[in-house]
């Protein structure tokens, strides 16, 4: 039951504190108002988690990552074996170019509010077809995968079922609504949106095509203590198996060879300057650094989205296990 990594004792204690901070909530529904938002944080900070153990398992026991992962899944939003076929085994193949789902110039290159703000909704349509054919491919070649992913469903959706259940019996059905929505239900959502966000982020008017300028990295030190590393994305590009925790070292060595506009240092600075202040002052907004993603270096080999492709990574998805 112990953690591989002794930095991930400090994943345990956030993953453990997630329904304590739920069941506050729905024991004293007036409370609400002053903690929504640390719910809120908590569903974000398990969307990083659910991430950080797709690409390295929390523990050495494939029991007890999997009782791990249904766990995440609950607070996270959404079953995390979907990370497989739309992340491990297609973003990080494909890093914003043609044949991504995650794309971020799918209809415009441009980076304004309508666009960031939309993006969750295209790219999780997108996502859905890698999904599917994962979970077609597992139902038909791998009984034992296919059961986890069953399970994490029923797991997600049976979870919040009850606790939508026990809030109305606790409360009422309107205030029973408002207590799951506020507490689970609602940050839920809002997780999803973020992490979609994040990844826009982190990949518009980036250049694919370079070593290093391939990611927008946010180096923020509270930023990352929160989310656990995840603004230092160009670091964990370069390297998707190393450990959450030795990021910081990893993009240190890089940092100096990273373009200057793709090293922010704060979040919250970067999206007012470019989703508020580049209305009035166009110049602050981003700009495409290097070779923009649809534009490919000469002699470059372009793999244009091919059902057998996605089936391939799907394979060698399900040939390494979820997890």
């Amino acid at each position: 039951m112990l953690p591989r990594n002794s930095a991930d004792y400090r994943t345990i204690l956030w993953v453990l504190a997630m329904p304590v901070v739920a069941l506050v909530q729905y024991r004293n529904p007036e409370l609400i108002p002053k903690m929504w938002w640390v719910s809120v944080y908590f569903a974000v900070a398990a969307g990083v988690i659910a991430h950080n153990h797709n690409h390295v398992p929390t523990f050495s026991s494939k029991r007890v990552n999997s009782i791990f992962s249904n766990w995440i899944s609950f607070f996270y939003g959404y079953p995390t074996f979907v990370w497989i076929p739309t992340h491990n085994l297609n973003h990080h193949k494909y890093v914003n170019k043609v044949g991504d789902a995650t794309i971020t110039w799918r209809h415009t290159n441009r980076n304004n509010a309508l666009v960031a703000i939309t993006y969750f909704f295209v790219t999780s349509y997108y996502q859905s077809f890698p999904i599917g054919e994962f979970i077609k491919k597992a139902k038909k070649n791998n009984p034992k995968l296919y059961r986890q992913i069953v399970t994490q469903y029923v797991v997600f959706f049976g979870g919040h079922a009850t606790a939508i259940s026990v809030a109305c019996m606790m409360h009422g059905l309107k205030t029973g609504l408002y207590v799951w929505l506020c507490t689970l239900g609602g940050p839920a959502l809002f997780s999803l949106w973020t992490l979609t966000f994040f990844n826009y982020g982190q990949h518009v008017h980036t250049d694919p095509w370079s070593a290093h300028n391939h990611s927008r990295t946010f180096d923020g030190w509270l930023l990352n203590f929160l989310l656990f590393n995840n603004g230092l994305h160009t670091a964990h590009h370069e390297s998707a198996s190393t450990h959450w925790s030795e990021l910081p070292a990893a993009y240190a060595k890089i940092k100096d060879q990273i373009h200057p506009e793709l090293r922010e240092s704060n979040f919250w600075w970067w999206v007012f300057r470019q989703y508020f202040l580049s209305i009035v002052v166009p110049s602050v907004g981003s700009k495409q650094i290097g070779r923009a993603p649809f534009d490919p270096p000469t002699g470059e080999k372009v793999r244009k989205v091919r059902s057998e492709s996605v089936g391939e990574a799907v394979e060698a998805g399900i040939n390494a296990q979820m997890i």
